[in-house]
């Protein structure tokens, strides 16, 4: 008996302990809304307030900040260790806040120490599993699911549909109620301007192009490559999933010239002798499904292997975060910085995705909330 009032007087402590916290985490939120004095949030925080503590309506001491333009206090909530990526209740985090009230000032802050907490996390978990790398929190959570695991997607069967607009799709079901766009015909446009980008200017083009690209989805850029000019003296996609395969062989693509398709996962040939006796590829590009960050960040390191040389192009899809504006913003810097750090140079431009009929979207483009989609082409640096 005397145990069990023990354990129920720790609970009671455990639970004061927090209603402690909340009310500390609240008074601290209310105090920045109504512009206290730096000094008295100092005292606040110093007193024990959560700078993490989020209220009701998901708001932080670091949205409370942003809400106020107040660059110092923003300084300070970050150095206390402010939560870079928290999101309130309509999903926007202290980033999106300061970039919804232009002040850019605090929006870089924020998308900073997003940059740094990110590349940091990524050095620390170079070693550790796959599945509790902390740099794929912000894209997913751990996910079992078709959406998040690669085994469980090759296991699960694929459909190719077309939508109720008529646009082609390729679904994959990731619950009994949910069904997710591996690809979706809305990003045409977005592989249209990619392959511009990769292929148009490039002085190997009228001899024909190696082209590698990783994941054929419903085959809009395999296609595009097709159409070129002059069509690819040599064209290898790598594709692992059954369903895919059985379309492609359907649609003919073992027949037709030039085109090698390797049955497997890209970490199955990357280093295989299938791809380095080419002698190097004019243009990669690579857009997998049920992959996050830590996957491509590693596609990164074996792309200069597979370039032949400074003419060459490399392209990713880049859907990286792209639920958020501030997510998507940080992405893309850690993106191009560990590029850099492979060796690669990358420019960027813009696509509006937001032409023509929006409607026509349906819930394919949930996981792409941007309006532009920000569009990478990478190339050797020249030292």
């Amino acid at each position: 008996m005397a145990t069990d009032q023990s354990h129920n007087g720790g609970a009671s402590d455990d639970e004061t302990d927090v209603d402690v916290l909340v009310e500390q985490g609240q008074e601290l939120v209310d105090a920045i809304l109504r512009r206290r004095p730096l000094t008295e949030i100092k005292a606040l925080i110093a007193a024990g307030a959560p700078v993490w503590f989020q209220d009701d309506e998901g708001t932080s001491p670091l949205h409370a900040a942003a809400y106020v333009e107040n660059e110092e206090l923003v300084r300070f909530l970050i150095d206390e260790g402010a939560v870079w990526n928290a999101v309130d209740n309509l999903h926007n985090t202290a980033g999106d806040v300061a970039l919804s009230l232009n002040t850019e000032n605090c929006y870089m802050m924020i998308r900073d120490a997003g940059i740094r907490s990110e590349l940091l996390l990524r050095l620390l978990s170079k070693n550790a599993p796959e599945a509790n790398s902390p740099l794929s929190l912000i894209l997913k959570a751990t996910d079992t699911t078709p959406a998040g695991s690669t085994d469980a997607f090759l296991d699960t069967k694929l459909e190719y549909t077309k939508d109720e607009n008529g646009q082609d799709i390729c679904l994959v079901k990731v619950s009994d109620n949910e069904e997710v766009g591996v690809m979706m015909g809305w990003e045409r446009g977005i592989m249209q301007e990619t392959v511009h980008k990769l292929c148009s200017d490039h002085p190997g083009l009228q001899s024909g192009l190696k082209i590698l690209n990783v994941g054929f989805g419903l085959g809009i850029i395999d296609t595009l490559f097709q159409n070129l000019p002059t069509k690819p003296s040599l064209h290898v996609i790598i594709e692992p999933h059954p369903d895919v395969l059985k379309h492609i062989r359907d649609q003919g693509w073992y027949d037709k010239e030039g085109v090698q398709i390797l049955e497997g996962k890209w970490q199955d040939f990357v280093e295989s002798e299938e791809l380095l006796s080419v002698g190097g590829f004019d243009v990669i590009y690579t857009d997998t499904f049920s992959e996050d960050y830590a996957d491509l960040h590693k596609f990164f390191g074996h792309v200069p292997d597979l370039l032949e040389g400074p003419d060459s192009r490399f392209g990713f899809f880049n859907g990286l975060g792209a639920t958020n504006a501030t997510f998507y913003d940080v992405y893309r810097h850690v993106s191009d910085l560990h590029l850099a750090d492979v060796g690669i140079d990358v420019e960027w431009s813009d696509v509006d995705v937001f032409e023509g009929d929006v409607d026509r979207w349906g819930k394919t483009r949930e996981y792409f909330a941007m309006r532009t989609y920000r569009l990478p082409i990478g190339k050797m640096k020249l030292f």
